[in-house]
């Protein structure tokens, strides 16, 4: 940091903090492009982790560094642990502080360096960033939309990557590897946290046959497996993804890293929604749900 910047560097831990998010969002949205993610792009994740290390211990780091660990201590990102990161950061990003076009161009970059972390650029990776690009057309005119665009549509015109254009799309994406760097420009804004209480159902009466089980968070009694095994020989069945379908959602009495800012998490707020909308679906805790197989049984 330039020596006359340090006495307006603690003026900006909000524009830093909500910046680390909108790039961490980026990240996901670039390595995901293609739905294939491998050591490299996991490495540059990491990155991201290392950069922030200092500050895991204050908002919004202390919730998103314990959930994107978690995610990637396996080596492996699920489709399940990109959704729940990306959801995570769509509630914590800096829309709610920064006018929409900073959030989104500084989302932009991120995309741009996570696509290139791996030093190879796909051309199902140009068409994953060419529809967000559609779906964000109101960042047209503001550096590098316009770039990226025209690049995108040079490149693909002939339905392939050439030598000479990758090379030329490294150099290019390559100057979006920096994530830690501050040069986007923000306006402050005010906005309060909001937190929902009391959505779990009071002594639920479960029924295992036929009924359909999802579970979130974590348990101290049971792994996601085991939850599974006891569910489908008590003639259940089980899925990771909250539908209209599902009788029940059991969320684990360890929680989950994103509580404590969002809620309970995505699939609760998912359950939340369907409920609003008819569907007959019960939110219970552990507790209840373990009260229930040892009556099952």
């Amino acid at each position: 940091m330039h020596q006359d910047h340090i006495d307006y560097y603690k003026f900006t831990s909000r524009s830093r903090f909500n910046k680390a998010v909108n790039s961490l969002l980026g990240i996901i949205e670039g390595i995901s492009a293609d739905s294939i993610i491998n050591n490299s792009e996991i490495k540059f994740i990491l990155s991201w982790i290392d950069m922030h290390k200092a500050y895991r211990n204050r908002h919004p780091f202390n919730e998103l560094i314990p959930i994107v660990s978690n995610a990637l201590s396996d080596g492996i990102l699920s489709d399940e642990e990109r959704d729940d990161i990306i959801w995570l950061c769509e509630k914590l990003r800096s829309t709610d502080y920064y006018d929409i076009i900073t959030a989104d161009i500084q989302r932009l970059h991120s995309i741009m360096g996570a696509i290139v972390s791996d030093g190879i650029i796909t051309e199902m990776e140009l068409r994953g960033l060419s529809e967000w690009l559609y779906e964000h057309e109101h960042l047209r005119r503001c550096w590098p939309y316009d770039e990226v665009e025209s690049v995108i549509t040079s490149v693909l015109a002939d339905g392939k990557i050439d030598n000479e254009e990758h090379e030329f799309l490294k150099e290019f994406f390559g100057e979006f590897l920096s994530i830690g760097d501050n040069r986007a420009v923000s306006k402050a804004l005010v906005s309060s946290d909001t937190t929902i209480q009391g959505l779990c159902s009071v002594c639920p009466s479960i029924i295992f046959k036929n009924s359909i089980f999802c579970f979130t968070g974590s348990s101290c009694k049971y792994t996601r497996k085991q939850f599974f095994e006891i569910v489908m020989n008590l003639g259940g069945k089980v899925t990771n993804y909250i539908n209209p379908k599902i009788d029940y959602l059991i969320i684990g009495a360890d929680g989950n890293p994103c509580w404590a800012y969002a809620c309970y998490g995505r699939k609760v707020e998912e359950a939340v929604n369907l409920r609003k909308q008819g569907h007959r679906l019960l939110i219970v805790h552990e507790n209840d749900f373990n009260d229930a197989i040892e009556d099952a049984f």
